[in-house]
């Protein structure tokens, strides 16, 4: 079995090197592309890795102005699309909320482990973040809380290590 692993490794590093085309949505009634210290970190780490950002978009914590720009990037050859902030409790996080109801295959593990690591930081409080992860179309949607550290945790530990396996699994069907 962990020979096969391997081989299965070894053939999406090689053929998953191509760079991915993304998305990047800053989800806040107050950043701005001069004030999104999160939006921007996306930016900057997906740039780093050697894939495109196409879009870049900050939009109000409104769950249809959220579905409709998910809507609208899907439908363009966007693989990625990594949205951050809206994901809390407080009566205008929507965005877990329009996240969900769009997701055709949801990637529970992703929330999972970004809540297991954030706990190791900060203790209960990890318990507050609806952090998820999945497919809808050809899509791969992450959702991250707003803070930089947090989209810091699941860009470093997470999403980047293997963003280019889970789109050589998309398009390998």
């Amino acid at each position: 079995m962990e020979s096969g692993y391997s081989e299965h490794q070894a053939r999406v590093a090689q053929e998953g090197k191509k760079a991915l085309i993304c998305g990047v949505i800053t989800v806040s009634d107050s950043r701005t592309p001069e004030t999104d210290v999160s939006g921007q970190l996306i930016v900057q780490q997906l740039i780093l890795a050697g894939h495109s950002v196409a879009e870049y978009h900050i939009v109000p914590d409104e769950s249809a102005q959220i579905t409709q720009l998910l809507e609208k990037l899907a439908t363009q050859a966007i693989t990625v699309v990594i949205l951050n902030g809206g994901t809390g409790i407080a009566r205008r996080d929507s965005t877990f909320e329009a996240v969900d109801a769009m997701l055709e295959k949801r990637l529970p593990g992703f929330g999972e482990l970004f809540r297991m690591l954030s706990f190791a930081e900060i203790g209960a409080a990890a318990m507050l973040s609806r952090a998820t992860a999945g497919l809808y179309r050809q899509t791969i949607i992450f959702s991250l809380p707003g803070s930089p550290h947090a989209v810091k945790l699941a860009l470093e530990k997470l999403i980047m290590p293997q963003l280019t396996h889970l789109a050589w699994e998309l398009v390998r069907q």
